[in-house]
C-alpha cells in the first residue's frame, strides 16, 4: 500500500544525476550534504553515472525508501525526474525533487526552487500532497508525452546541448533548426470515447503540466489539467512557415489566440487511443517522455494513472484568481483533417 503520510525525520533516499560536468556534480553533492547535514537529517546520497543504470538505481532505492518509511527523491533533469517517480509509484513511497534540468517544468510547476540550496532547504519543509501523473502505453509522464516532430526536436537537442552546452537560448535555436529541417506529416487515427477522428499534424502533444500550458498561452487547458484531465495540442498548419509562425507564438504566450484561426487544435481527455497510419503495421512509433525518447506499440494508449503520486512540495500560495473551467473532452473543431 502507498504511504499516505511521512515522519518528519523519514530519511531521504537521494538520486543524484551525474551528468553535468565533473566540477559542477561535486559542487552539488557536496550542497546537498552540507544543507542536509547542517539541519540532522538522515540522508543517503547515490550517483547515477551512468544513464543506462537509472532505472536499476532508482529501483534499488524505491525498495529502501519504502522498507524503511523515507523519501525517494530525484536530483537532476525532467528526465530523471520521470525514471525516479517511476520507481515511487511502483514501490509505493513518498517522492521528493530537486531540479536541475534546462527547464525544469516539473519542480517549476510545484514551486520547488530551482536554486539547488533553496530546493534543499525547501524539501525539508515540505509536506505531502497527491500530484497526477499520465500514462502512455505502459510509461510515466509527469509533464508531457509527444509524437512526430516534437520527439525529433528533442534529440537533435540532445546532440547541441552537448556541442554548445545546456541553456534555453541553445534549445531554442536547436528547435529553430529542426523546424526548418525536412520532416513528414502523422497521419493519425484518435479514438475517444468510441468515437473516431482522423488527423494529419507535423506533431502530436499531450501535456501533464499547468505551466507549460500557461505559458504557451492556453489557459483553458492548464485548468482541465486541474480537474484530472490531459491536454491534447496538434498544429493542423503545413510547412515550415507555418510551424515558425506558431512557435513564435508559444514563444509569445499566445497560442491560445490561434484556436479561431483554425491553426491548431486543442482539447482535453481522461483516456484516448491514437494510432499512427504507417507502411508496416508492427513499426514501433518513436515517443518523447518527459524529454527521454523511446520506441513504443502502435497504437497509443494515453490516459491519466488512477494512481497519484505522492510528491514532496511547499504548500501552495493562496490564490485569489478566478478559476477557469476546463474544456469539453474534445473540443469543437477536432474532425477529419485532412
Amino acid at each position: 500500500m502507498p504511504t499516505t503520510t511521512v515522519a518528519p525525520d523519514a530519511t531521504f533516499f537521494i538520486a543524484l544525476n551525474a551528468g553535468s560536468g565533473h566540477d559542477e556534480t561535486e559542487e552539488r553533492r557536496s550542497t546537498i550534504e552540507s544543507v542536509l547535514g547542517a539541519a540532522g537529517r538522515r540522508f543517503q546520497l547515490t550517483m547515477i553515472d551512468q544513464p543506462d543504470t537509472i532505472d536499476e538505481v532508482a529501483a534499488q532505492l524505491a525498495r529502501q525508501a519504502a522498507d524503511a518509511g523515507g523519501v525517494l527523491v530525484a536530483a537532476g533533469g525532467d528526465g530523471t525526474i520521470n525514471a525516479v517517480a517511476r520507481q515511487a509509484i511502483n514501490h509505493g513511497c513518498a517522492f521528493g525533487v530537486l531540479p536541475q534540468g534546462t527547464f525544469n517544468y516539473f519542480g517549476r510547476t510545484h514551486g520547488i526552487p530551482e536554486d539547488l540550496s533553496e530546493a534543499v532547504h525547501a524539501l525539508l519543509a515540505s509536506r505531502l500532497h497527491p500530484v497526477q501523473v499520465g500514462m502512455v502505453n505502459e510509461r510515466v509522464f509527469l509533464v508531457n508525452a509527444s509524437i512526430g516532430l516534437y520527439p525529433k526536436m528533442l534529440e537533435e537537442r540532445e546532440v547541441d546541448k552537448k556541442q554548445f552546452g545546456r541553456s534555453r537560448f541553445v534549445a531554442a535555436l536547436s528547435a529553430l533548426k529542426t523546424i526548418l529541417s525536412p520532416h513528414r506529416r502523422l497521419r493519425l487515427v484518435l479514438n475517444l470515447d468510441g468515437k473516431l477522428q482522423r488527423m494529419r499534424t507535423a506533431t502530436f502533444f499531450v501535456g501533464n503540466n499547468r505551466l507549460q500550458m500557461e505559458q504557451v498561452g492556453i489557459p483553458p487547458l492548464s485548468a482541465a489539467l486541474e480537474d484530472g484531465h490531459l491536454a491534447a495540442v496538434a498544429p493542423r498548419t503545413k510547412g515550415k512557415l507555418g510551424m515558425l509562425w506558431l512557435m513564435l507564438h508559444g514563444a509569445l504566450g499566445q497560442l491560445g489566440r490561434l484556436n479561431q484561426a483554425d491553426q491548431l487544435a486543442t482539447f482535453s481527455f481522461k483516456r484516448m487511443q491514437v494510432k499512427v497510419k504507417t507502411l508496416s503495421r508492427r513499426r514501433k512509433i518513436k515517443v518523447a517522455t518527459d524529454g527521454e525518447v523511446s520506441y513504443m506499440s502502435n497504437p497509443l494508449e494515453f490516459r491519466v494513472l488512477d494512481e497519484q503520486l505522492l510528491l514532496l512540495k511547499p504548500d501552495p500560495a493562496p490564490v485569489s484568481a478566478p478559476q477557469t473551467g476546463p474544456l469539453p473532452a474534445c473540443a469543437p473543431g477536432l474532425v477529419d483533417i485532412r
